[in-house]
């Protein structure tokens, strides 16, 4: 990995430079598939946060301008006019975007409460457990108030929180356990009517998956009416974690299609 400022950057591929910004929770090799699929076309620099990996460890007086901050220091670094964001990282390449125009803004579900459309009353609890160290608690209350598995029952979620951070190959989990509160608030901080995207100059794709709760996917088309130049999709089959898990193919190609071959997309929401 190469460094640039506090964070470090993998790169790989040739091509017009594209920065990738990973989502909570979430490491730059998480993307690794998706920057693969993306190399014949682009050189691909995945970022890795801070406070993960090699990268430096995060201020106290966090906010999501300190993220966008790196963001903007990789793009001038490489030359990059293209960026891709997930979930949170969807959020940075947003307020990363606020700040200096490019030439595709590409963004998965990000992290936007509009109207309050992140419910947050459950995030006290969730604070304290990570504060008193009880990771798998709070890694369960977490799933049942974000729903982003398919599953409801407690015991089953903390199996599976259990497995996430005390399983094989949790200890990436655990470091970043820690981060999630200060991310959390920052979305709650940041709820409005969305009207400060509305000076987002860079032409925009705003991707979501029809498996997703809608607290992720019913602000994509209200952004899509607020930002001069933007699009919405809904993929039909896809959920939260296409990007870096589940269909990275096919996020890459969604991307190539906007930016390779210059398609705009409908603006429609699609959940068959």
């Amino acid at each position: 990995m190469a460094r640039v400022g506090g964070v470090a950057v993998e790169t790989i591929g040739s091509g017009p430079g594209m920065v990738v910004v990973p989502g909570n929770n979430r490491r730059a090799h998480h993307y690794g598939r998706l920057a693969r699929a993306l190399s014949g076309a682009h050189e691909v620099h995945v970022i890795e946060r801070r406070g993960r990996g090699e990268s430096a460890g995060r201020d106290p007086a966090y906010t999501v301008e300190s993220d966008a901050d790196d963001v903007l220091a990789v793009l001038e670094h490489t030359g990059s006019r293209v960026l891709f964001g997930h979930s949170y990282g969807g959020l940075v390449a947003l307020h990363a975007g606020l700040r200096q125009p490019v030439d595709g803004l590409i963004v998965y579900e990000p992290g936007v409460s509009l109207d309050g459309s992140f419910g947050a009353s459950w995030m006290p609890e969730f604070n304290r457990q990570v504060e008193d160290g009880r990771q798998v608690a709070a890694m369960t209350t977490f799933l049942r108030e974000t729903g982003l598995l398919p599953f409801k029952t407690r015991p089953l979620l903390w199996a599976i929180s259990w497995l996430m951070l005390r399983g094989p190959g949790s200890h990436e989990a655990r470091e970043m356990m820690p981060l999630t509160p200060a991310e959390l608030g920052e979305i709650v901080r940041l709820d409005s009517d969305g009207s400060r995207y509305a000076a987002i100059a860079s032409r925009t794709l705003l991707l979501g998956g029809a498996k997703s709760p809608t607290y992720l996917t019913g602000v994509l088309p209200r952004l899509a009416g607020l930002l001069p130049d933007a699009d919405y999709t809904i993929l039909p089959g896809l959920d939260h974690n296409a990007p870096d898990e589940n269909a990275p193919d096919t996020i890459a190609e969604q991307i190539r299609r906007y930016l390779v071959r210059g398609e705009r997309h409908p603006r429609y929401s699609s959940t068959e």
